[in-house]
């Protein structure tokens, strides 16, 4: 990309951004009653803008909201859940001896290419028998078991670029193992953190198929409303659809351009094992 002439690396750049933006911008703009008139010739587009449909999700969609803080509250506690864990499992991967190391890590990133259905049967077996089947701690640790080792895979190689002598110096000052991973692992490791948590929390956020079988009808989800809202709706109404889709994309977006600093400095080349 860098040896292309600066024009098409624009060109290039502009198709990518505009192919992921305008089907954004077009539910945006249908959510606020903005739609194109194709029964006239030449099609216009119908105006003003109207904020009825977010009216409309505020005082029909009852359920909405509450499926809403459902998901904020199970992408969270993923996250962190997912995050400590999967440091703990890095950290001791990447200081072991062990001649299966390596092995290890790149089962890591096999598991996480895995789909989740090789993930539901033997987790819902196991939910059961802990009775945690259709509970938000459930469906929190089932995720958390599924989106592990891609986070242990990330955090690994950002841990192996850490110099083990600064480690070894700390330890003859008397550090104890958790003062050299707060003071020495996650500040050196902070961006390759935060990139971890983001893509976990998203990942999270957009689960579908876990929650959908996992649960039954005491913990509901954005995606498996969603799926209801568009394939049971009687009367459906695009623009109610579009505003509902809006305000589902509000949490990760802004965790993601709260994070953005972070995400900026992340480089996911920095995954490979440094020996």
């Amino acid at each position: 990309m860098r040896h292309l002439h600066p024009l098409r690396r624009g060109l290039f750049l502009s198709l990518g951004i505009a192919s992921v933006l305008l089907p954004l911008l077009w539910t945006a703009l249908a959510s606020l009653k903005v739609q194109v008139n194709n029964t006239v010739t030449p099609p216009v587009w119908s105006l003003p803008v109207s904020f009825a449909s977010y009216t409309e999700i505020q005082s029909e969609q009852t359920f909405f909201w509450q499926e809403f803080a459902t998901s904020l509250a199970l992408s969270g506690l993923t996250m962190l859940l997912t995050v400590t864990v999967s440091l703990l499992a890095a950290y001791c991967l990447a200081r072991t001896g062990s001649p299966w190391r390596r092995l290890a890590v790149q089962a890591s990133l096999i598991l996480a290419t895995i789909p989740a259905i090789s993930f539901v049967f033997p987790l819902g077996d196991v939910l059961h028998y802990l009775r945690l089947h259709d509970t938000f701690t459930g469906v929190a640790l089932a995720e958390t078991a599924m989106l592990s080792p891609l986070a242990v895979y990330i955090l690994h190689g950002f841990i192996g670029q850490i110099p083990r002598e600064l480690e070894e110096a700390a330890v003859l000052d008397g550090a104890t193992l958790p003062q050299v991973l707060t003071g020495i692992v996650l500040p050196t490791i902070s961006s390759g953190m935060i990139a971890t948590a983001v893509i976990v929390f998203v990942l999270s956020w957009n689960q579908f198929f876990l929650p959908v079988v996992l649960t039954a009808t005491r913990i509901r989800v954005i995606p498996v409303m969603m799926r209801d809202f568009f394939a049971l709706e009687r009367e459906f109404d695009w623009t109610v659809a579009s505003a509902v889709l809006v305000v589902a994309l509000l949490p990760a977006s802004v965790f993601v351009a709260a994070a953005h600093r972070a995400l900026e400095r992340f480089r996911f080349a920095a995954v490979t094992e440094v020996e």
